[in-house]
């Protein structure tokens, strides 16, 4: 019984608080909110591109060695497992990469890396163990 009465009393307790104060509250302006936000978001993308940027040049690497390896190719031959060609120097490195394990296949000279039209290559027809094949039969 207590609960049915003090309920809306407080109900009519709180919309007169809330008449009070709006009634005192000033007008708000639009346009200065929607520039707040604006400047928030271009802070916050800012921040972000900036951040981007520091950990772009620490993670880049440094110093003679900067341009030493690259890898110039791979492909996958199974869910888990890679065929890599690495370039070191002046030859390429044709290395098998498995979870846990590097092996080397084939060491064969650098060579001209010429634009393939899609459709060219050792993924059409001959199919990658000819291609591995013919590759490491070259040394």
């Amino acid at each position: 019984m207590v609960r049915f009465i003090l309920t809306p009393l407080l109900f009519f307790a709180m919309a007169e608080a809330s008449a009070q104060s709006a009634q005192g509250a000033p007008a708000t302006d639009l346009g200065g909110s929607l520039w707040q936000l604006f400047f928030g978001l271009a802070v916050v993308l800012a921040l972000m591109i900036g951040s981007l940027w520091v950990l772009k040049k620490l993670v880049a690497q440094r110093g003679e060695n900067a341009g030493l390896l690259r890898v110039v190719a791979g492909t996958a031959v199974g869910t888990r497992e890679r065929v890599v060609i690495v370039e070191v120097g002046s030859t390429w490195l044709v290395l098998g990469v498995a979870p846990g394990r590097v092996s080397a296949l084939a060491e064969v000279p650098r060579q001209a890396i010429a634009a393939q039209a899609p459709g060219v290559g050792p993924s059409s027809g001959e199919g990658f163990p000819d291609w591995l094949r013919k590759l490491t039969q070259r040394r």
